[in-house]
């Protein structure tokens, strides 16, 4: 079974972490530029570089943490980034404090910093965790006041004024630790309900998802089981049907010629039908596609020649052009002029006599583009989001030709989105239709399953 999402996901919101702590060192660098130099704030601005230094030297490490742990089999890497992010929150609230002890302790209205680290750990964190983190905020902030009080530490107070006499009484400094403990718990109750509901829903709804997957599965292998015995069959039935319509047997009269005729087409077109049906499940059932280098032009070439019979015959005008840059790609040859095939192929089934129709292949940034274009008889606007459905037919295709099987542009669909790419339709009704297909140049040595 595949891991949850939520497990995939933490490993780009650790990173997402890093990232905003070297917004918040250099957040860090250019305050306390600011409030010593330039607003003449007493803050020790020597200590705080210095922490801002610390700040970015751990988060070189955990960054080089995070990179090894992507290294490691998927529990394990779970497991370790999981601490990592952990640790990462405690570290920023130790040196959270310790900014605040050289920028004025409490009286530093960024203690509400404090709150933003609660929101990541509810987020990142088990609500347990996340109870932990903010109880050793409380503790932090509560030693902070504690030896500055006592006089242990020198508190550097950032209004002498109005705050110095209020900050010793030790009344203000009580009600805001106070209030800003109760608002961390808060914070902490309410972002980790939150996270945690929306947790259930994702593994709900993965669950949920996973077993829709297999199902489908199942229902890919019974049919492919099922046309696989039909397909069977009816090679048997054709096969009977040729010995008497070739008069082994003896000669047969015009009524029966018909009618065994008739036969014959019948079966003819849903042997077809059931080899696309078989070639579509075998495609959404296979596990690898190999790929390797090949020639497109070579490709499309074969595809071409494939398509000329059928052209000649309805008098239409096939055209090719093939930029001088577009050659050797990555993939899996065989589908690739299969996909290429369908697509000449249903132009010039539905392109009238003396019509044309042309493909072109040209380079796109890191992939390439074939397009097939036809002066056929289009697709209705209100149908082309349906086109690439299984068993879908245009409503004016099926009354030039009532047989179809309606596989043909699903199976060149699944073949696109085994090369990660993507496929497209433009068409006018009464005017013609262009499938454009862009495939990247490169390919893993095998790919995995799509849907």
């Amino acid at each position: 079974m595949e891991s949850l999402p939520l497990d995939a996901r933490l490993a780009k919101r650790a990173h997402w972490l890093i990232n905003i702590r070297w917004i918040a060192i250099a957040g860090v660098v250019m305050a306390t530029f600011v409030s010593y130099r330039l607003m003449h704030i007493p803050v020790n601005e020597p200590a705080l570089y210095a922490v801002a230094a610390v700040l970015a030297g751990y988060n070189t490490i955990f960054l080089v943490l995070l990179k090894r742990a992507a290294a490691y089999d998927e529990e394990r890497a779970f497991t370790a980034v999981h601490r990592i992010v952990s640790i990462q929150i405690s570290l920023d609230l130790v040196l959270l404090t310790v900014l605040l002890h050289f920028s004025g302790g409490i009286e530093n209205p960024f203690v509400v910093y404090f709150v933003f680290h609660m929101v990541i750990a509810s987020i990142l964190l088990t609500a347990w965790e996340s109870y932990l983190q903010a109880t050793l905020a409380v503790a932090l902030l509560v030693l902070l006041v504690l030896l500055e009080l006592n006089g242990w530490i020198h508190h550097y107070c950032l209004d002498h004024d109005l705050l110095a006499a209020a900050y010793h009484g030790g009344w203000f400094v009580a009600a805001r630790v106070g209030v800003l403990a109760t608002t961390l718990y808060t914070v902490v109750y309410m972002a980790s309900s939150i996270a945690t509901q929306l947790r259930n829903q994702e593994k709900a709804c993965w669950m949920a998802n996973t077993g829709l997957l297999e199902k489908d599965k199942v229902k890919d292998e019974y049919v492919a089981r099922v046309t696989h015995d039909i397909k069977g069959h009816l090679g048997a039935i054709q096969s009977c049907l040729e010995v008497v319509q070739n008069k082994t047997l003896g000669e047969l009269n015009d009524r029966q010629s018909e009618f065994v005729g008739r036969a014959m087409n019948r079966t003819n077109t849903l042997t077809a039908f059931v080899r696309a049906l078989l070639k579509l499940t075998q495609i959404r059932l296979s596990n690898r596609y190999e790929m390797q280098e090949f020639s497109l032009r070579e490709v499309i070439a074969n595809a071409l020649a494939a398509a000329e019979p059928r052209a000649e015959g309805k008098k239409i005008r096939l055209t090719t052009a093939v930029d001088h840059t577009t050659d050797t790609i990555m993939g899996n040859s065989m589908a690739i002029e299969e996909m290429v095939a369908n697509l000449l192929f249903n132009a010039v089934k539905y392109t009238p006599e003396s019509g044309s129709v042309a493909i072109r292949a040209m380079d796109t940034d890191g992939g390439v583009r074939i397009e097939v274009s036809d002066t056929g008889i289009g697709i209705p606007a209100a149908e082309l989001s349906h086109v690439f459905e299984e068993f879908f037919r245009a409503s004016n295709a099926r009354k030039i030709e009532r047989d179809g099987t309606g596989l043909g542009l699903a199976i060149a669909r699944q073949i696109v989105k085994r090369h990660r790419g993507k496929i497209g339709v433009d068409s006018r009704q009464g005017e013609g239709t262009t499938f454009s297909v862009t495939l990247p140049l490169t390919q893993a040595e095998s790919i995995g399953p799509g849907r």
